[in-house]
């Protein structure tokens, strides 16, 4: 069962890499998205499977609120089997340990509840190694974290655009610099923006 907790999840990032992490796959999967009102039900159907997975981006060097609102509802939920946690996680920013503390915040949970902890696949430069040639590193490592899983032998793995620190900012600003323009906002209006921080 893969559960997108990203509260963009029809447009996400998370969904790209569950569908990656899907083809890679030795059994067969499930894909779920998180939204207001399904949290029930997800809890029910977690039930028959012996995997989740949850895939989400860093929000604040936490979980998104979308993914937050669900484990409190499974908090309360008596479910009778417990199936392992994975999780597969990504971010904006290019080193992969940033998302540390998110994935302690999923294994207290899994501890205090009774869930069996997996593995975890922590991704650096998440919004934008989808969109170079570095995707095929990200897909090798999803290949190795589905393998794992699968296989149920845990391991914890991380990835990241290969690139100096100054290189990868330097790339981002101009990202935002164009995603300024497109939305009427110029460079000397970003840059007030970054002053008044």
């Amino acid at each position: 069962m893969i559960i997108n907790g990203s509260p963009r999840a029809p447009k996400s990032n998370s969904k790209k890499y569950a569908e990656l992490f899907s083809k890679c796959c030795t059994i067969p999967t499930e894909y779920y998205a998180l939204t207001n009102t399904d949290h029930l039900e997800l809890c029910k159907s977690m039930e028959g499977f012996t995997d989740v997975l949850l895939v989400f981006p860093l929000y604040v060097d936490g979980i998104p609120v979308t993914l937050m609102d669900f484990l409190k509802t499974l908090e309360g939920y008596p479910c009778p089997h417990k199936p392992r946690v994975s999780v597969l996680i990504n971010c904006g920013f290019l080193e992969p340990e940033q998302n540390d503390i998110a994935v302690k915040m999923i294994r207290l949970f899994c501890k205090h509840q009774g869930y069996p902890f997996g593995s975890v696949l922590r991704i650096g430069s998440g919004e934008a190694i989808l969109t170079t040639p570095f995707k095929a590193i990200v897909a090798r490592k999803i290949k190795k974290f589905a393998f794992s899983v699968s296989t149920g032998r845990n391991q914890s793995l991380r990835t990241a655009m290969p690139l100096p620190k100054k290189m990868f900012v330097r790339a981002s600003w101009g990202y935002w610099e164009r995603y300024g323009k497109r939305n009427g906002i110029t460079r000397e209006q970003m840059s007030a923006m970054e002053i008044e921080k």
